[in-house]
């Protein structure tokens, strides 16, 4: 489990994110995941939580429009600790790249 601090830092972090000096005009969540697939492949959508998440997971897929569909993360078999469960952005980025190519 996170320690109180580590939690505090990662909120903060995403509130700086949020509001990064751009000025928002409506309220925002930011996912930092989402940003790095977003600046890499801006012409692909991303869809969060399309249906209700499992408990304990975290996956990133490719779905293709032939209706197949690539792996680009899964985090389900991973950790303890529950930090393993989720990737570094440029993790995904590059596995979203081999697919791309």
């Amino acid at each position: 489990m996170a320690s109180r601090g580590r939690k505090r830092k990662a909120e903060a972090a995403v509130v700086k994110l949020a509001n990064g000096g751009e000025g928002v005009e409506e309220a925002t969540i930011v996912i930092e995941h989402c940003q790095a697939l977003r600046l890499e492949a801006p012409e692909l959508p991303v869809k969060v939580n399309p249906a209700k998440p499992r408990r304990g997971s975290f996956e990133v897929t490719l779905l293709r429009p032939d209706g197949s569909s690539a792996e680009l993360w899964t985090g389900i078999k991973k950790g303890p600790p529950r930090k393993l469960k989720f990737p570094e952005p440029q993790e995904v980025v590059e596995e979203l790249k081999k697919y791309l190519s």
